[in-house]
């Protein structure tokens, strides 16, 4: 099996799994593009993407960019076998799709064509899918559908947050990569139509995390754990604005009305359409994460029961 100059395209921290198994592997990492620096932490210190800290450690070339249109010839210049990208955070259209030789391969965090878009963990959890895995399929001008060379599955845990099962997925998702990258090299690769409904998962914004307590406490709790931990569920008493960090359906409890707050038995507990959620952990505005009961118990008498 000869070795792939591959160009790896990827940004957070789900893609450094797969970074990492093609820089261990027998095929050469020629460059890796990431997004720019950007602002992060209150002190708004300028940090590298966690894709560009792992191919700098390796040695390997790295190619800071925000669209990919403008360093479209400098990606050609190296004259690539094979480009693969994880989440980097933009489009590849030609000419530098066509560019390397085998063209692009994308790992995706869904069962495609199921979740097709930004945010497939994220929607998948929020919308009550008891399955999920994980996708590498050829890259094409339409977004998220060409053909599928291979997938895995696993169910999504009934306690699993966005955050934990991304971080699941982007390791067997690497080793699902690594496999199809050196298929591909053997001339073994096989892709295949995808078959199934489309579904579509647009890219979550700050109002997808404002808990509808009118709906479901099983809705409630998967919006929490869908939201978790970007971009945040949230919800507010008055004008006091609480992040939910952790959270529980509590089905042994007496049915509340929905937005109504109670401590009972030491447990917080907020009615929904159903059963009543008890909040584990919060994080008040401003303030430090904190068990969900001590900052009911702080709060001045007369303040909002309600949350909305």
């Amino acid at each position: 099996m000869p070795p792939l100059r591959i160009v790896f395209a990827g940004s957070p921290a789900a893609a450094v799994p797969s970074l990492r198994r093609l820089l261990d592997g027998p095929h050469e990492v020629v460059a890796v593009v990431t997004r720019e620096d950007s602002p992060q932490g209150r002190k708004r210190v300028m940090t590298s993407t966690p894709v560009a800290l792992e191919a700098e450690a390796a040695g390997v070339p790295v190619i800071r960019a925000n669209r990919l249109a403008p360093v479209t010839e400098q990606l050609r210049a190296l004259d690539p076998d094979l480009g693969v990208i994880v989440a980097y955070g933009g489009i590849i259209r030609e000419p530098l799709l066509g560019a390397p030789r085998l063209g692009w391969i994308n790992l995706h965090f869904s069962l495609l064509p199921r979740w097709r878009g930004a945010a497939p963990v994220q929607r998948a959890i929020m919308a009550g899918d008891v399955e999920t895995g994980a996708a590498v399929f050829r890259l094409v001008p339409e977004l998220d559908a060409g053909e599928v060379y291979a997938t895995v599955r696993r169910p999504i845990g009934a306690h699993e947050t966005a955050g934990h099962l991304l971080q699941s997925l982007a390791e067997s998702g690497a080793q699902l990569l690594a496999g199809v990258v050196d298929d591909l090299a053997g001339g073994a690769a096989v892709a295949t139509v995808q078959q199934g409904e489309v579904t579509l998962a647009p890219k979550l914004t700050q109002a997808d995390g404002r808990i509808d307590w009118a709906a479901s406490a099983v809705a409630v709790d998967a919006r929490i754990r869908g939201t978790t931990p970007e971009p945040g569920a949230f919800t507010e008493l008055g004008d006091e604005r609480i992040k939910v960090l952790d959270a529980l359906i509590a089905h042994d409890a007496p049915q509340l009305d929905p937005g109504r707050v109670e401590l009972r038995a030491g447990r917080l507990l907020v009615g929904t359409a159903s059963d009543p959620v008890q909040l584990v952990t919060v994080q008040p505005a401003g303030r430090r994460a904190m068990p969900a009961a001590d900052w009911w118990r702080g709060r001045p008498a007369g303040a909002a029961v309600v949350a909305s």
